[in-house]
């Protein structure tokens, strides 16, 4: 089984910065791609931003140029830094990813970290 935690979410004022974090942990062979989701209050999971496994990234219209992906290879990990936050960005942030076990292949997705952007 393969699991993935987010850490980093918080209340944070217009203008601010976080960075997200995700954890894949349990019996990984390989990870495909990596995306961020998200889920605002009354809306639909949006895409936020993706990355492959050897680094091309993609971002929603939205966070362009605002939020940046990464991820490290060998420790399992995906992190979403966020600057210049707004308050559209509240929302419940969850970890996706495609994930090669031992013996297959699976999409597996985090708990979410809730992000609130208020002042």
């Amino acid at each position: 089984q393969v699991q993935l935690v987010e850490s980093g979410g918080g209340l944070v004022q217009p203008g601010g910065s976080l960075r997200l974090s995700c954890a894949a942990s349990g019996i990984i062979s390989f990870i495909y791609d990596m995306v961020w989701y998200r889920q605002a209050p009354g809306k639909q999971r949006e895409l936020v931003a993706r990355i492959t496994r050897s680094g091309r990234t993609d971002y929603a219209d939205s966070v362009r140029g605002r939020f940046t992906i990464s991820r490290d290879n060998a420790k399992n990990m995906m992190y979403l830094q966020m600057n210049s936050l707004k308050p559209e960005d509240t929302a419940d942030y969850y970890c996706n990813s495609d994930v090669l076990t031992g013996w297959k292949r699976g999409d597996y997705w985090g708990q979410g970290t809730q992000v609130t952007v208020s002042a």
